[in-house]
């Protein structure tokens, strides 16, 4: 069902790696970290998700399968304390976090998909992917996660890969599945960020 060639996953996940870098750096700079920090905090945004997938799946985790994963992890972050001074470092880290949730949404299905995961265990995988690295960067950064938030952050991720899944099932639009989900996912968060959309609240008690 799959036609993605191992050469698009390893692009696909260089590339999501490196923006999820420099999204946690981005943090760690506006948490006053030193170098070191920031690719510690770095590290941890690139690879916590594909990690935790991939040990829900009994599968080898990546970055310890294929080490050069690390080096877009260590550019990524290197990048971040580089130009997170003279940029405004919040919208750097939104609009590279946006795009890293985007690329791992689907990098994350995809990897499901090809061990024979049903479709929803990799849809939920996808997602599993794309946010587990930004709750740990927030977790470790002592950060309200970004995930627990009513932001469109999660439900983002959720779509590109639902969008992926769907393309699968369509002849006409399997060649552009990669890419439709994730502008799906993406577009999805940056249209939440700028028009402040987020999920209903529960109604509080009265009482």
């Amino acid at each position: 069902m799959i036609e993605i060639t191992a050469e698009v996953l390893r692009i696909l996940n260089y590339a999501g790696v490196f923006v999820f870098a420099l999204s946690g750096g981005a943090v760690a700079i506006r948490h006053n970290m030193d170098l070191f920090g920031v690719m510690v905090i770095g590290l941890i945004t690139a690879v916590g998700g594909g990690t935790l997938r991939d040990i829900l799946l009994n599968l080898p985790v990546f970055w310890l399968a294929d080490s050069t994963s690390l080096i877009p992890a260590a550019l990524g972050s290197l990048c971040a304390f580089a130009l997170g001074a003279p940029l405004p470092v919040k919208r750097v880290m939104l609009w590279a976090d946006a795009l890293g949730l985007a690329v791992f949404a689907v990098l994350g299905t995809v990897s499901a998909l090809k061990i024979g995961s049903s479709p929803v265990i990799a849809i939920v995988m996808g997602t599993i992917t794309a946010t587990a690295g930004g709750l740990l960067r927030d977790i470790v950064c002592n950060e309200p996660p970004i995930l627990l938030k009513d932001e469109i952050y999660a439900t983002a991720a959720l779509l590109g890969a639902i969008v992926y899944v769907g393309c699968l099932q369509v002849p006409v639009l399997q060649e552009l599945a990669e890419v439709l989900g994730v502008l799906a996912a993406f577009s999805t968060r940056l249209l939440a960020i700028q028009w402040h959309i987020t999920l209903p609240r529960a109604r509080q008690s009265l009482d």
